[in-house]
C-alpha cells in the first residue's frame, strides 16, 4: 500500500484528494501549520512552520510521493505588499523546505506533484493555450511562475515532477460556485461584460482524478492544464449555472470598470481570460468524470 504526503491538505482541493486517495486504497500523511484529528487511521498528521523552516521529518517516512498544494489564499486578503510576498513565499519557500530535506536524506519519494494555476498565462482573451503558450507579466503570472520554478528544482535529485495549472474550481462547498452565484437569491446573475473572457472550469473531482492519475502515470512529466475540455464564456457558463440551480435570476452584464476601480489589481481574478487547451492531459489517458458543464454542474446540484 502507498503513502502520499499532501501539503495544504486543509484546503478544498487537499480534503477531497484526501478522501479519494483513501478510497482507492492509499495511506496518506498530511504536513500543514497545524495537527487536526484525523479523518481515518490511514491519515497521519503533521506539522511544519514554514516561516522558521522547522517540519516533522517523519512526515516523510514510507512516502512514495508528495503532492504539494500548500498555499497562502489568492483572494483572502487584499493585495498589498506584505500580502504578496505572502502569497508566494507561502508557495516557494514550502517547496524549497521539502527539497533541501530531501536533498540531504535518504528517502523513498520518487515523485512530486505541485499545484500550479491557469493564472500562469496570464489574460489571453479568445486564443487557444496549450502548455507551451508563454507566461503572462502580471502578479497572478509572476506566483505561478515562481511557483512552477520551486517544483522544477526536484527533478535536479532524481524526482519525477508534475505541474498542475489548475482552472477554476467547482464543487458543493467551496471553490468558485459561491462567488459566482451570490446574488442569485436576490434575483440577479451577473456576466462581466466583456467579449472575450473565457473560464476554464473544472469540477473538483477531475482536479483529484488528474492528481491521482499523474500519481500513477510515470509517463507524465512537467506542466498539464487541468481543466475541462470545453472552457465556456463567463456569460455562457452563469446561463448554465441558472438552468442547473433552476433558478429564476436574470442574467445580467456587470461592466468591467468597476470590478476594475472596485478591487485594482485583484480583478485580475476574475477578468483575466484563459482558454486553456486540455488536450495533453487527455492524450496522457485521463477520461474526464466532468466533460460537459450540465453533467458537472447536475452532479453539484443534483
Amino acid at each position: 500500500m502507498k503513502r502520499i504526503l499532501i501539503t495544504g491538505a486543509g484546503g478544498l482541493i487537499g480534503k477531497r484528494l484526501t478522501e479519494m486517495l483513501l478510497q482507492k486504497g492509499y495511506e496518506v500523511n498530511v504536513l500543514g501549520r497545524s495537527k487536526p484529528k484525523p479523518a481515518s487511521q490511514n491519515v497521519k498528521s503533521f506539522v511544519w512552520n514554514i516561516d522558521t523552516g522547522e517540519m516533522e521529518t517523519a512526515a516523510f517516512a514510507g512516502v512514495s510521493a508528495i503532492v504539494h498544494l500548500a498555499g497562502a489564499g489568492i483572494a483572502q486578503q487584499r493585495w498589498n505588499d506584505e500580502r504578496k510576498r505572502e502569497i508566494i513565499d507561502s508557495r516557494v519557500k514550502s517547496a524549497t523546505l521539502i527539497y533541501n530535506f530531501l536533498k540531504k536524506n535518504k528517502h523513498n519519494v520518487t515523485t512530486f506533484i505541485s499545484a500550479s494555476a491557469v493564472g500562469y498565462y496570464g489574460n489571453c482573451g479568445e486564443e487557444l493555450i496549450a502548455e507551451e503558450h508563454q507566461a503572462g507579466s502580471d502578479f497572478l503570472a509572476e506566483v505561478c511562475k515562481q511557483w512552477e520554478q520551486s517544483a522544477m528544482q526536484f527533478s535536479k535529485i532524481g524526482l519525477r515532477e508534475v505541474r498542475c495549472r489548475i482552472g477554476i474550481v467547482l464543487a458543493k462547498n467551496g471553490g468558485a460556485l459561491p462567488e459566482l452565484t451570490k446574488t442569485m437569491p436576490v434575483g440577479m446573475a451577473g456576466y462581466f461584460a466583456k467579449p472575450d473572457l473565457y473560464y476554464p472550469w473544472i469540477h473538483i473531482d477531475d482536479v483529484c482524478g488528474i492528481v491521482i492519475h499523474a500519481l500513477e502515470n510515470e509517463n507524465m512529466k512537467g506542466a498539464y492544464n487541468t481543466c475541462a475540455p470545453e472552457p465556456l464564456l463567463m456569460k455562457n457558463l452563469m446561463q448554465e449555472i441558472v438552468k442547473a440551480k433552476k433558478s429564476h435570476a436574470l442574467l445580467l452584464p456587470v461592466p468591467p470598470l468597476g470590478i476594475k476601480l472596485a478591487l485594482g489589481e485583484m480583478s485580475a481574478m476574475l477578468l483575466s481570460s484563459q482558454r486553456c487547451c486540455s488536450e495533453k492531459i487527455s492524450m496522457s489517458g485521463y477520461k474526464f468524470k466532468y466533460s460537459q458543464i450540465e453533467k458537472a454542474l447536475k452532479a453539484i446540484y443534483g
